[in-house]
């Protein structure tokens, strides 16, 4: 057996998008690799045939979203030509997809598209329903021949060092300066290339599901600054006005579909609980949405880890029944829904469901139980059955340090974490610890591997971890800090902390670190802050001041107000006092912060700011900054960036703890 090592994540396997085929008899899924020569991701197509339970690579794919068209042969997004790259580069829309036979042979060019496609749907009689990206105001390239689409792309490339913002948020994480941009529903018939949009230019859409020849919508119109609701409407396919089901300003929409023959939505009026109140099943009768029924839980919740790449399905309308992934406390368990609201239990148990599939009842999904990575399962009579072995061979290799449970009391609320003692542990010796704290707040942390704490734990550290309140997985009740952040939160983790020195005395108190990201970085920076009991700290993504978050983020003048109840301008002096920059001048702890230059979640202004501070005072303070990279780099970052910001992080805790 070797000890985990620091850049290991580049032998993992992750699989997602798994799909059944439409007769049922196969399932496709993406299968990915971290690849640090070429510095980015390889995905390829792999096929399941589900009598077997046997696996094949179909082909290579450049990006997510593939479908299947019919049940022999699978249509999937590329570019392959070196033009169309080109062209891409210079700024040109565009979609290519490409379609591959089970029986196999090379994918050939299926359909060419004006656009960017987020996302496909194929209606019973051939034809594509798309959601397809749009800049108001910008050209359209399906209306242009070639002479004016190279002038287009010049015209383009001219105002590449410019950005004309009137819109709020004018940025999103991951996708860059979204000012004037816009999701569209476009109807294409495959056969002859024919495209008709469906939605105005100006409406975005954010969810829709189509049945019997009608779609289903949720959109906003955006006038300078964008709506946490939205409206929900319904269209004939075949053209005519749409009818508005639910008037903007209502609800804030999170899925909309037609489930039992009737249009639908998971939606909540954040009355109770803010924007992270866990959703509601609506109908829709009057231009009034009617409660169905409400399960206090997030559908399509999963616990946190760092060793997942792609999505997939985490919640389907299927036949009669809503299937979906929540988090339980520590695990994620599988849930059928009926229209009463009443639930069975088909996957539960130490672990992940990180997607799934359902046909005709039969249910395929991937997740991680116990300590393995990712592999494809069969859910039958309420057992699962392993499909794959994408990653026992190498994990059998490697050294791991199995999750001991610790729950504490914390104002009579019971506080449930982790500790990962040292490999190779003795206890006659004397060891450092690494509190590990997730990000959200409504997040939670479960038992399933995760890379950069086994990694520690190889490296002979204790890491210890837990769910404190703010996080999913417990109600809206427990999830609830709105206007607390740094208060019950920080007790909590304290809490538990205490506990883990008290359980094991191995662990020197003398000699422990501190780290998170997003929210755990706002934990970090507020920690040190308030107790010197750390002796060193790393910050990831973090945030250090409330009132130039609100300004910033892409989420800001919305979610930063919600939860700390209060704005910069109607009570400033509140949104100061959880800021942890106001306790910068009290910090002791050598800390490390990482950001990205991209990170449009949680700024790079909000690590400069507390790194300033802390120099400022006299605090050894240092900053690891990433190009190219946003709120994501721990998760899917450039491999070469993966490995360097794990390496800074150990090298700093090696240097203050050992």
């Amino acid at each position: 057996m070797q000890k985990l090592e620091l850049k290991d994540f580049l032998n993992y396997r992750y699989a997602s998008e798994l799909a059944f085929a439409p007769d049922g008899a196969h399932a496709a899924y993406v299968v990915t690799r971290a690849c640090e020569q070429d510095n980015g991701y390889k995905s390829a197509l792999w096929v399941l045939d589900v009598a077997s339970g046997e696996s094949r690579q179909l082909t290579a794919q450049d990006g997510p979203g593939f479908f299947w068209d019919g049940p022999e042969a699978i249509v999937f997004p590329a570019l392959r030509d070196k033009d169309d790259r080109r062209r891409a580069d210079r700024g040109e829309p565009m979609t290519v997809l490409y379609r591959i036979a089970l029986s196999g042979g090379e994918a050939q060019e299926w359909l060419r598209l004006p656009y960017r496609v987020r996302r496909v749907r194929r209606l019973d009689d051939g034809r594509l329903l798309m959601a397809c990206e749009w800049k108001l105001g910008g050209p359209d390239f399906g209306a242009m021949d070639d002479a004016a689409r190279e002038e287009a792309l010049k015209a383009l490339e001219q105002e590449r060092d410019y950005e004309v913002i009137d819109e709020i948020p004018f940025w999103m994480n991951g996708q860059g300066f979204t000012n004037k941009k816009r999701t569209r529903l476009l109807l294409c018939n495959p056969t002859d290339g024919q495209t008709r949009f469906l939605t105005a230019p100006e409406m975005d859409v954010r969810s829709f599901d189509v049945e019997g020849g009608r779609v289903l919508y949720a959109a906003t119109t955006p006038t300078g600054k964008r709506a946490v609701t939205c409206a929900v409407y319904e269209q004939a396919l075949s053209g005519g006005e749409a009818s508005c089901l639910l008037p903007d300003g209502r609800l804030e929409v999170e899925r909309v579909a037609y489930w039992r023959g009737e249009p639908v939505c998971l939606a909540t009026d954040m009355a109770r609980h803010g924007l992270n109140e866990n959703p509601t099943l609506y109908g829709f009768a009057g231009g009034e949405a009617v409660r169905r029924f409400h399960r206090d839980e997030e559908p399509g919740g999963n616990v946190s880890a760092d060793a997942r790449y792609g999505g997939g399905y985490s919640l389907r309308f299927e036949g009669e029944y809503l299937y979906y992934t929540v988090v339980r406390h520590t695990d994620t368990v599988l849930l059928r829904v009926e229209a009463d609201g009443s639930a069975d239990v088909l996957v539960e148990g130490e672990g992940s469901v990180d997607c799934f599939d359902v046909h005709e009842g039969r249910v395929l999904l991937c997740g991680m139980r116990g300590l393995g990575l990712q592999e494809l399962y069969a859910c039958e009579d309420g057992a699962l059955r392993q499909l794959t072995h994408l990653n026992d061979g190498f994990l059998a290799t490697r050294t791991l340090s199995t999750p001991e449970a610790l729950t504490v009391q914390s104002d009579g609320v019971t506080i449930e974490g982790f500790v990962l003692k040292p490999v190779g542990f003795d206890p006659a010796k004397r060891y450092p610890g690494i509190l590990d704290i997730h990000g959200g707040p409504k997040v939670a942390f479960g038992s399933v591997f995760f890379h950069e704490m086994q990694l520690w734990a190889n490296e002979g550290y204790f890491v210890f971890f837990c769910n404190p309140r703010g996080g999913d997985g417990r109600g809206d009740e427990f999830a609830d800090i709105r206007g607390k952040y740094g208060t019950i939160d920080y007790d909590d983790l304290m809490r538990f902390t205490d506990a883990v020195l008290a359980r094991y005395p191995q662990l020197d108190a003398a000699r422990l670190g501190v780290t998170g990201g997003s929210y755990g970085g706002f934990m970090t920076n507020w920690i040190i802050g308030h107790t010197d009991r750390f002796a060193a700290a790393a910050s990831q993504r973090s945030i250090a001041n409330w009132i130039s978050k609100t300004n910033m983020t892409d989420i800001g003048y919305y979610f930063n107000t919600d939860q700390q109840l209060s704005t910069p301008w109607e009570n400033h002096e509140k949104m100061w006092w959880h800021s942890p920059l106001k306790y910068a001048d009290r910090c002791k702890t050598p800390t490390l912060f990482i950001h990205s230059d991209e990170d449009y979640r949680c700024c790079l202004a909000e690590g400069l700011q507390m790194f300033t501070a802390l120099k400022y005072h006299g605090c050894e303070a240092r900053l690891c900054m990433f190009r190219g990279e946003n709120h994501e780099l721990s998760r899917s970052g450039k491999p070469k960036h993966r490995a360097r910001r794990l390496q800074e992080i150990t090298d700093w805790f090696d240097g203050h703890l050992k």
